[in-house]
């Protein structure tokens, strides 16, 4: 009966030792701050936001990118630059899925970029179709808590055909880089 109870647990132990690992899917959020670049109205303007996405457990996700910038073209009214975008992204995990790693990344994607100025006399508010595209890496000291680092280029298109021709779609003249460095917990 000794024997047999120490099989058991003999057994029990190496089936749990050899058993393969759970694939896991990899949700994480990333507050952000950082700087608009390579568009002289807006040169060096503070922006803050958050990213939140999901890895499949593989190389493949998708992330929501949101975007705040305050005041950026330094008047005395009421004005921003918001963008909202959904983005498809490619990332290698260098070191795995959990535990301490890096995760270099590409993405891009399509959403709205808006602009607002009020100057108590009017609201100028345009909401443009836009996207966007950049990389960066994430780098984990944890399970969950690690660093990350983006740079992304962001560019509105400019539809002037009307409802007439719905693909007459142009890009237009305002565009921007913005780079940011945040937190990621996964």
């Amino acid at each position: 009966m000794r024997g047999l109870v120490k099989a058991a647990i003999v057994t029990a132990v190496l089936a749990t030792v050899w058993a393969p690992a759970r694939a896991r899917a990899e949700g994480y959020i990333s507050p952000f701050a950082g700087v608009h670049f390579g568009n002289g109205d807006i040169e060096k303007k503070f922006v803050w936001g958050a990213d939140a996405g999901y890895m499949g457990a593989g190389i493949f996700g998708v992330e929501a990118d949101f975007g705040w910038a305050p005041n950026p073209f330094d008047e005395p009214v009421d004005n921003h630059i918001m963008d909202f975008m959904g983005n498809l992204i490619i990332g290698i995990p260098i070191g795995g899925t959990h535990g301490a790693g890096l995760r270099p990344y590409a993405t891009a994607g399509l959403g709205l970029v808006q602009t607002k100025i009020d100057n108590g006399l009017g609201d100028s508010t345009t909401n443009d179709f836009g996207f966007n595209v950049g990389g960066g890496v994430m780098g984990f000291f944890s399970d969950h808590f690690g660093l990350r680092g983006d740079v992304r280029y962001f560019r509105s298109f400019d539809n002037n055909s009307g409802f007439d021709n719905l693909l007459n779609i142009d890009l237009s003249s305002f565009d921007f880089w913005r780079g940011s460095i945040g937190v990621v917990i996964r």
